[in-house]
């Protein structure tokens, strides 16, 4: 049995990393920097192992990883920058290589290491370069578009207005994965270290274009639901960041091989995108 550290614990990664875990009956230690957080308490309650943690405290990292075999590490620019993501995530490797655990399994982005100049990808490889050098067995998992953002944000606020309000073109394919899935292959990873350690995966569970996308939302919320496109000079006047990655939808697009990991990994229980909106509460989602 396996005690895992859990980074972003109170998130979806990590929290669906958890509880996957949990599920499979492997210790968890569950890090967050808020310990009376809601999320907090319901890992409590599924048997975790609560405890605080900040990327920017090395003694609370130190701590928190004391004991451990292995460690989820998700890391993010938002809410801060990317190159606070950088320095974070260097430092997250760092505390796990000098407590010398067996594994580090790092969720990174689809594409990451293909020079895809988005800035939040390129944070997310300089964190994954470090890793690989840092001396400790590793794994990249690497998730393309979420599924879980059609649910909130500026997504959901044309959805409550019958519209799906996308950068991107309705017949341009895009790779999609949920956090559950996400959650499911990590701790697949972490619980086989000798089949996975050394390797980068991009991983995906369905693919489907904004016009498809729009007609499955549809169906699920029972509402006539289209799609629009919306241009990259607007999302741009919001966040060069996100312009860059719609762009790199568009002209490159995220290929993953998603009949390949059904096919290798049955055990992940992939979601198609169809399978995801089915299971949203969307009356109580789109409500004004």
């Amino acid at each position: 049995m396996l005690t895992v550290a859990v980074t972003g614990a109170t998130g979806a990664q990590g929290g669906a990393t958890a509880r996957a875990l949990l599920a499979a009956g492997q210790h968890v230690r569950a890090l967050t920097r808020r310990l009376d957080s809601p999320g907090a308490d319901a890992l409590r309650g599924l048997g975790a192992d609560v405890r605080h943690a900040d990327f920017d405290d090395r003694a609370s990292l130190d701590a928190a990883l004391a004991g451990t075999d292995s460690l989820f590490a998700v890391t993010t620019p938002f809410g801060a920058d990317t190159a606070t993501e950088a320095r974070q995530g260097k430092a997250l490797v760092d505390a796990a290589a000098a407590a010398r655990l067996g594994h580090i399994v790092l969720t990174s982005v689809a594409h990451a290491d293909r020079g895809t100049e988005v800035p939040h990808y390129e944070s997310k490889h300089l964190v994954e370069r470090h890793l690989r050098a840092a001396g400790v067995p590793w794994t990249v998992i690497a998730p393309a578009a979420f599924m879980d953002n059609y649910a909130g944000g500026w997504t959901l606020d044309g959805l409550r207005d019958d519209t799906f309000a996308w950068p991107m073109p309705a017949d341009r394919p895009l790779t999609l994965i949920p956090a559950v899935d996400i959650g499911a292959f990590a701790a697949l990873a972490l619980q086989r270290r000798d089949e996975f350690a050394g390797r980068r995966i991009d991983i995906a569970s369905d693919e489907r274009t904004p016009g498809q996308i729009a007609e499955i939302l549809a169906a699920a919320a029972d509402r006539p639901i289209t799609h629009q496109e919306v241009p990259l000079a607007h999302v741009r006047t919001r966040s060069a960041d996100l312009a860059a990655m719609f762009e790199y939808f568009t002209t490159v697009g995220l290929d993953v091989d998603v009949a390949g990991l059904r096919r290798d990994y049955p055990e992940v229980g992939w979601h198609s995108f169809a399978d995801w909106a089915a299971a949203q509460d969307w009356p109580a989602l789109l409500s004004p």
